[in-house]
């Protein structure tokens, strides 16, 4: 399951210059979007969509992704033969560095965020995940993400907002906005861009905005459209879960879904209910390039398949 190399693509961080690995994966063809012009516009354009429409879409939000390539890891060359074996081979230090390690529990107590503090040290992962109450925090050594209206993604969008420059203001790098799933389900992806495009505005960039999308409670069509429509919004990464959901977590049906329809444009985060390395493992093979976790120490300590 880890090894010392692989056939990979590299993504790069726009806050804090640190490159994460993940294993190539093989994905059907990403679908065509219909549009008059391809050219990229800025962060916070107006870019409504439609009912029914398929959005104009920016090339990249603040994500730099390279195209899949070989690289030398420790002075050996994979062949791109890797790139056939659906089990992705990663070292643990590159997996732990795709790593949210996530606390967002009710009833987590200051005490419990300096023990995920310390363990995300001696674990070596990327970043930490807490309720915006925990704020601010010495992250020194960490990107420091937090959530904004979580779980359930039925507050206002000006809610949504003032809640994100909240947590910007108190010193988040990264912040995860859940959806309103209802309107996603009733394919009002109008209304679903503009509470994206809302919290995007009070999480400017070099700031990281994810949106988690509750891909479990979706049909794949309208995870589809959900991700489209984050992406025309301006969002870096479309997340599978809150973790609270009670149709469930993340999928490696799900992710490859949401991985053909942005490509290499934005990053792609699986959470919720990831348990083992064997689960961890697919949903990178799938697409995820971040990982949201409670279970990290369980996750990195076991052996390989």
């Amino acid at each position: 399951m880890f090894s010392q190399g692989a056939w990979c693509r590299e993504q790069t961080s726009p806050l804090a210059a640190r490159t994460i690995t993940t294993t190539a994966r093989a994905v059907p063809a990403p679908l065509r979007l219909v549009s008059s012009h391809r050219r990229p516009r800025p962060r916070g354009a107006d870019q409504t969509v439609r009912q029914g429409d398929r959005p104009t879409l920016p090339a990249t939000h603040g994500v730099t992704v390279n195209r899949i390539r070989p690289f030398r890891e420790r002075g050996n060359l994979v062949s791109p033969a890797a790139s056939e074996n659906p089990a992705p081979r990663l070292s643990r230090p590159a997996l732990a560095r795709m790593i949210d390690h996530t606390l967002l529990k009710p009833e987590a107590t200051t005490a419990d965020i300096a023990e995920l503090l310390h363990e995300a040290r001696e674990l070596g992962v990327l970043a930490v995940c807490v309720s915006p109450s925990m704020l601010p925090l010495d992250h020194s050594g960490l990107v420091l993400a937090t959530v904004c209206g979580f779980p359930s993604g039925k507050h206002t969008s000006a809610v949504k907002a003032t809640e994100a420059a909240a947590a910007v203001a108190a010193g988040a790098d990264e912040v995860d906005m859940v959806i309103d799933i209802g309107a996603a389900r009733a394919g009002k992806w109008a209304a679903v861009q503009a509470d994206i495009a809302a919290v995007r505005g009070a999480v400017p960039a070099p700031r990281v905005l994810k949106v988690i999308i509750e891909s479990a409670a979706l049909d794949d069509a309208a995870v589809v459209a959900t991700c489209r429509a984050a992406e025309a919004a301006g969002a870096d990464f479309v997340k599978t879960s809150t973790g609270f959901h009670p149709a469930g977590g993340a999928s490696e049906h799900a992710v490859r879904i949401m991985a053909t329809t942005v490509g290499d444009r934005l990053g792609i985060k699986a959470s919720g209910g990831i348990r083992t390395a064997h689960q961890a493992m697919g949903l990178v093979a799938a697409g995820a390039t971040r990982l949201g976790l409670s279970a990290s120490r369980q996750i990195l300590s076991e052996p390989p398949d």
